[in-house]
C-alpha cells in the first residue's frame, strides 16, 4: 500500500549506536514525565490509574512504530478527558471501547485515502476555542480533589453541574488537602526555574507523599479511592458488540477521530519546526488509528500525540521513533514493578498536576489576541466554541462551531462577489469603457469574485437588458470558481435573454468555470463561438452579431 510508510522504517536505514543511546536516554526521561501525567489524565477521564499507563504503553508504542513522525510521543492527553468521562458515565467502558475502535478505523481510512491535509480546513478559531474550553473543564473538574470537598456520593458529569455541586458542598472543604495541593502547585511552578533536568511533577509526587504520610494528614490518596490497585500486564478487553451500540457511539467515534487527528497533526507540525523535519500526515493518521484500537483493546483509553511530551523528547535528544518505543517499554517496567506504590499519591497532587496541564493547554494569550484583533465573525466562532465546550461538550462545540464558521464564511465570500456594468455617457450615446467604445446595442457586465449558491440570485438582480439590447457580454476574468447553483442561474439568464432575442457572449472564462460549463453541456447550449478569450475578442464577436 503506497500510503503505508512508517517513519520508523525510514529512520532505521541510517540508524547508529550514538543515536540509539540518545533515544534510550530521552525515552526514559519522557517516561518519567509521562508517569504522573498518565495517571492524572486517566483519573480525570473517569477511569482508574492503570488505564492511563496502559494507554501510554500500548498506544505510545504502536503510534511510534506505525506513525509518520520521527519524534512524536503519544499517550493520554487532556483533550480527551472530558469526552472519555462523558462516554463512560453514559455508556460504560464497553461504549468507550466501541467508540474508540470505530474512531481508529476512521483514522486509518483517512490516512489510506490521503486525507491528512484536510485537517487544515478546520478553522484556527475552532481549535483555539475548544482547546481553551477543555482547559476550563479540566480545571473545574479538579476543584473537588484539590480542595478536598466531599460531594456526598454525587457524581456530576457536566462541567456546570460539577461547579454547582462543588459550591453546594463548599462547607466540607478540607484545609489539609488544600495545603497539599497548594504546596504541589508551588513545586510545579518554582522547581523548573532552578532545576530543569528532573521533572517537577515527580518532585511534587514525592513531596506530597512525604507530607501526607509523615504528618498523618487526612487527605484522600489514589489507594483510598482505588483500593484494588495492582501491578501486572494489561489483558485484552472484548466489548459486547451490537448494531444499536455501534449506531449510538458513531457521533462519539467521529469526535474522538477528529480530535485525535487534529491534536496529533498539530503536535507533529510543532515538532517539525523544532527538529527541521517533515512528518507524513497520512501515515501519522494510520498510526493513530492502530494505536487507539490497540489501546482500548488492552484496557486503555483514547490517545493522541502529546505536544509537551514530544517537546521533552526533542529537548533530550530523541530523534527517531525508537525514543517513543523506549518510553513505552520503560512505563511497562514501572507498571509491573512499581505500580503498588502509586496508591500513596495524594489526590490534591494529581489535581495540581492537572491544573498545570490545563494552564499549559488553555492558550489564553492567543485567545485574548484573537478577541482583540480578529474580525467579528471569527470572534463569534471562537467564543461560541469555547462556551459550548464548557456548557455542553466537545461534540456540540465542534458541530456548531463548524456550522457557524461555514455560514459566516459564505456570508463573507458573498460580500466579495460583485456584478458591475459598463455605463452610458447618455441614453443616446455609445456604451463606453475607459478602453474601448461599445455600440449601444451591446451591453457589458463584469463579474468579480466566486460564483456560488450564496450569490446566485445576484445575477438575475444585477444583470439586465434594455429594449434595444441585442448582445449581452459577460466578462468573467475575475471569477475563479463556480458551483452548480450559480451555473443554473447563468443558464436561466441565457434562456431568458434568448426569449428576448438577445445573444449572450462570455469573455475570459477561467479554467474551473469553463470545465464546469463543458461538463454540464452549457458551452454547447450557448454556442462555442460565443466563448471568447478576452474582452476585445468578445466585443468583436458582439459587433459581428449586430452587423457592425
Amino acid at each position: 500500500m503506497e500510503s503505508f510508510k512508517p517513519m520508523l522504517f525510514t529512520c532505521m536505514k541510517k540508524y547508529s549506536k550514538e543515536q540509539f543511546f540518545k533515544d534510550l536516554v530521552s525515552g526514559i526521561i519522557v517516561a518519567i514525565i509521562a508517569l504522573p501525567l498518565s495517571i492524572a489524565l486517566a483519573l480525570a477521564s473517569g477511569v482508574g490509574p492503570e488505564p492511563g499507563l496502559y494507554t501510554a504503553i500500548v498506544a505510545g508504542f504502536l503510534i511510534s512504530f506505525f506513525g509518520g513522525s520521527t519524534v512524536q510521543i503519544a499517550g493520554p492527553t487532556a483533550a480527551f478527558a472530558t469526552i472519555v468521562a462523558g462516554i463512560i458515565a453514559t455508556d460504560g467502558m464497553d461504549g468507550l471501547i466501541i467508540a474508540t475502535i470505530m474512531a481508529g478505523i476512521i483514522l486509518i481510512i483517512l490516512g489510506v485515502v490521503k486525507a491528512g491535509a484536510l485537517i487544515k480546513f478546520i478553522p484556527y478559531t475552532i481549535t483555539t476555542g475548544f482547546t481553551a474550553g477543555i482547559a476550563v473543564t479540566i480545571l473545574i473538574g479538579q476543584f473537588k480533589d484539590f480542595f478536598g470537598v466531599d460531594f456526598h456520593g454525587e457524581k456530576p458529569i457536566e462541567t456546570i453541574d460539577k461547579l454547582k455541586v462543588f459550591f453546594g458542598n463548599i462547607d466540607s472543604l478540607n484545609w489539609q488537602a488544600t495545603l497539599v495541593g497548594v504546596v504541589c502547585l508551588a513545586v510545579l511552578i518554582i522547581w523548573p526555574k532552578f532545576f530543569s533536568k528532573i521533572p517537577a511533577s515527580i518532585i511534587a509526587v514525592f513531596v506530597s507523599i512525604a507530607m501526607v504520610q509523615g504528618l498523618h494528614l487526612n487527605v484522600n490518596t489514589i489507594g483510598t479511592l482505588y483500593p484494588d490497585l495492582k501491578a501486572g500486564l494489561p489483558t485484552i478487553s472484548v466489548p459486547h458488540f451490537s448494531l444499536a451500540v455501534v449506531r449510538n457511539e458513531m457521533p462519539n467515534a467521529f469526535t474522538i477521530a477528529i480530535l485525535a487527528a487534529i491534536e496529533s497533526l498539530l503536535s507533529a507540525v510543532v515538532a517539525d519546526g523544532m527538529v527541521n523535519s517533515k512528518h507524513r500526515s497520512n501515515q501519522e493518521l494510520i498510526g493513530q488509528g492502530i494505536g487507539n484500537i490497540g489501546s482500548v483493546l488492552f484496557g486503555g483509553i483514547p490517545a493522541t500525540g502529546a505536544i509537551a511530551r514530544t517537546a521533552a523528547n526533542i529537548k533530550n535528544g530523541g530523534r527517531t521513533p525508537v525514543a517513543g518505543m523506549v518510553h513505552s517499554v520503560t512505563l511497562l517496567i514501572v507498571l509491573v514493578v512499581l505500580m503498588p506504590y502509586a496508591k500513596f499519591i495524594p489526590m490534591p497532587c494529581i489535581a495540581a498536576i492537572l491544573f498545570q496541564v490545563a494552564y499549559n493547554m488553555c492558550q489564553w494569550r492567543p485567545f485574548v489576541r484573537l478577541v482583540k484583533f480578529a474580525p467579528k465573525s471569527d470572534i463569534i466562532v471562537l467564543v461560541l466554541t469555547f462556551v459550548l465546550t464548557v456548557v455542553f461538550d466537545l461534540v456540540v462545540a465542534i458541530e456548531w462551531g463548524m456550522i457557524v464558521a461555514c455560514i459566516l464564511f459564505i456570508k463573507r465570500m458573498s460580500e466579495e462577489t460583485h456584478v458591475s456594468g459598463w455605463t452610458y455617457q447618455s441614453d443616446d450615446a455609445e456604451f463606453v469603457d475607459d478602453l474601448r467604445p461599445v455600440e449601444k446595442e451591446i451591453r457589458v457586465f463584469e463579474i468579480t469574485g466566486p460564483l456560488f449558491f450564496g450569490v446566485s440570485d445576484m445575477l438575475a438582480e444585477s444583470i439586465n437588458v434594455k429594449d434595444y439590447t441585442k448582445v449581452l457580454v459577460i466578462r468573467m476574468r475575475s471569477v475563479p470558481a463556480i458551483d452548480v447553483t450559480a451555473l443554473r442561474a447563468l443558464r436561466d439568464l441565457v434562456e431568458g435573454a434568448k426569449k428576448k432575442g438577445v445573444t449572450v457572449v462570455f469573455s475570459h472564462v477561467n479554467e474551473q468555470p469553463r470545465h464546469m460549463m463543458e461538463k454540464a453541456d452549457f458551452v454547447n447550449t450557448v454556442g462555442a463561438e460565443n466563448f471568447q478569450p478576452n474582452i476585445d475578442a468578445a466585443l468583436d464577436r458582439a459587433e459581428k452579431i449586430i452587423g457592425k
